[in-house]
């Protein structure tokens, strides 16, 4: 590794941390199964990904993508259309991929975790309870049979890295797996809703626009809790909260 004058947290909490050095990205994860899944994702998947330098368990080397992210949850996104639309793309030529030979969260599984989250939502009065009732009526139309396809399961729009209107890489693998397609594409367009339609054109095919609607209040309604006790955020403006609020 060349000399390099400071090291950067990327992100850090309990669970994980990331730091860049130079042009390499240390991930340091507890949980080896997570850095399992995001190797294999990574070496499966037919659209960019950064290289894999090297790994001594518990931390992951990868080397850095060119260009910058699309965009950040809570603040007005830069990226041109085309760039979106490249981003939808990108996600049509995963989900066309064979599955990956993991499982992803079953239906059961998702919808008994977002009935636990809500209740603690309420038991603790974090959100008020009409905006709490009114996301899981909406997140319903998101609880259904889907037909399974590789889904890269974190795919916020920081994980995508563009350099002009092209892709250059998308990171953070360590949820892959087989999911609804339509989940990835509300992950990516969470909180940027006026985007959506690029993701789509670009994506290629008649999406159901209620459904992904319904993964944003899904998400957010998942999110809240793991958020306020890893002491980030989601009442920042434009991120989380703000999502559900925007429901009403």
């Amino acid at each position: 590794m060349v000399d390099v004058n400071e090291v950067a947290v990327v992100v850090a909490h309990q669970e994980r941390a990331t730091l860049r050095v130079g042009d390499v990205f240390l991930k340091v994860d507890a949980d080896q199964t997570r850095t399992d899944v995001e190797v294999e994702a990574m070496a499966l998947a037919p659209i960019p990904t950064p290289q894999v330098l090297w790994r001594k368990p518990p931390v992951l080397a990868l080397a850095a993508l060119s260009g910058t992210a699309l965009g950040r949850l809570g603040v007005p996104a830069t990226a041109s259309p085309a760039a979106w639309a490249a981003a939808g793309a990108a996600v049509r030529r995963l989900h066309d991929a064979p599955l990956p030979p993991w499982p992803g969260r079953s239906l059961d599984e998702i919808a008994s975790r977002l009935d636990d989250e809500c209740e603690w939502l309420v038991t603790n009065g974090v959100l008020p309870i009409d905006l709490i009732t009114r996301n899981r009526q909406v997140a319903e139309a998101a609880l259904r049979p889907w037909t399974p396809v590789f889904t890269h399961g974190d795919l916020q729009i920081a994980h995508v890295f563009v350099d002009g209107d092209e892709i250059t890489g998308v990171v953070d693998w360590s949820e892959a797996g087989r999911g609804d397609a339509l989940y990835d594409l509300a992950s990516l367009t969470l909180g940027h809703e006026r985007h959506l339609g690029d993701v789509v054109a670009g994506y290629g095919t008649e999406v159901d626009l209620d459904v992904i609607r319904a993964w944003w209040s899904v998400r957010s309604l998942l999110a809240i809790r793991w958020l306020v006790e890893h002491d980030f955020d989601p009442f920042s403006p434009g991120c989380e909260v703000d999502v559900l609020r925007s429901r009403l």
